[in-house]
């Protein structure tokens, strides 16, 4: 009996929020993600039960797969969107320190090295390049100081041919005004030596659970509220690229961009790339956001977040949760990008902040100003 009356109750809370009454539903959304560990089993699951997934590998197809059929068994209209995805793979790789001024026997040991990408001139031949840890990079210019010092690396990394991959697609569509489009996202794919929790499986995954949530409230939105699991942002973009060519006629239809790559730090409020007039329009998000300390506003002349910046140069307003990203380059691009490094109560956060801001815009009654054109 006991537990038919807990259930009852919880169903009368979700029935009392109602869409027309806006800052009961933006608490009511607040509040359930700070309650919810829904978001962080799907964080679990892309970073345990699949681990590193660089776009155009076999993991990046699983982790497609995975976030699909996660948001078809949350009642979503799921859709791949086809794109050409690069397809990089490591090789051997090693480096030695084999002479230098009173050099002992053995070698150096590698720690933690921060890597990225390395970007070509036309002319340029592509010659393999190579990141050292801090720690042996010190050890480099300590030793180079007092002599010649000569580095044998071995780096035999592959392009191989593109291969065909997706975006993954999720829409809670409205019956109002359905072709209207709030879209909240982070991208999919991670480093190839890294399981991606911070970069950006938390991002992902929170866009996830905001939808989330608001569904789970019975909280449909006068516009849509599309979810995007971006695919190939760490090395070449191409995933937004797709998006973007295939909505380029109707970006007007698109009444805000919101990603979250960043990290998983403490939300503490939102940058974004808007209209001066529309500030006053989110101010009840920003009231919302006070109880979980997220209410700071940076308003940015550039575009905001990694993906979406073709469709904020086209006028949509673009949007990311401003983390506390102090730690974010401990990790970024690194083998200990794990699901460890995440805080849990931070992960609920970043879903409260991502979910109030993408339902108030959705339910607003006008579209925001269109965001200013950033110029070259």
């Amino acid at each position: 009996m006991a537990r038919l009356f807990t259930l009852t109750m919880t169903l009368l809370c979700a029935m009392t929020v109602h869409a027309d009454d806006n800052a009961a539903a933006l608490n009511a959304i607040r509040d359930r993600a700070m309650t919810s560990d829904w978001t962080y089993q799907r964080l679990s699951d892309l970073t345990y039960k699949i681990g590193p997934r660089l776009s155009g590998s076999p993991q990046a197809q699983a982790a497609v797969e995975q976030v699909a059929a996660a948001m078809k068994a949350d009642g979503f209209k799921v859709t791949l969107q086809p794109m050409r995805a690069p397809h990089w793979v490591r090789g051997v790789e090693s480096a030695e320190l084999v002479a230098y001024l009173g050099r002992p026997n053995g070698s150096a040991q590698s720690l933690l090295p921060h890597t990225g990408q390395m970007a070509y001139a036309s002319d340029a031949g592509k010659i393999p390049t190579a990141a050292l840890s801090a720690e042996d990079a010190m050890l480099v210019h300590r030793l180079a100081n007092q002599g010649a010092v000569t580095l044998k690396l071995v780096l035999t990394p592959q392009r191989l041919p593109d291969v065909d991959s997706y975006n993954v697609v999720a829409d809670l569509v409205s019956s109002e005004k359905p072709d209207e489009i709030a879209l909240v996202s982070g991208h999919l794919d991670s480093w190839d030596l890294a399981t991606g929790a911070i970069d950006d499986g938390a991002g992902i995954a929170a866009a996830m659970g905001a939808a989330h949530v608001i569904k789970e409230l019975n909280l449909i939105p006068k516009r849509t509220m599309r979810v995007v699991a971006w695919m190939s942002e760490d090395n070449s973009g191409a995933g937004a690229q797709a998006y973007f060519d295939a909505n380029k006629a109707n970006t007007n239809k698109h009444v805000a961009v919101i990603e979250s790559d960043t990290g998983a730090g403490k939300p503490l409020g939102l940058a974004m790339h808007v209209a001066p007039e529309s500030l006053t329009k989110l101010q009840p998000v920003f009231d919302a956001l006070v109880p979980i300390g997220a209410s700071a506003v940076a308003r940015r002349q550039e575009t905001v977040g990694s993906d979406p910046d073709q469709m904020q140069n086209a006028g949509v307003p673009g949007f990311e949760p401003l983390l506390d990203a102090r730690h974010y380059f401990d990790y970024h691009h690194t083998a200990a990008d794990t699901l460890d490094k995440v805080d849990p109560k931070n992960l609920q956060r970043m879903v409260a902040t991502m979910a109030v801001l993408a339902y108030h815009i959705a339910n607003a009654p006008e579209m925001l100003e269109r965001a200013p054109v950033v110029k070259e």
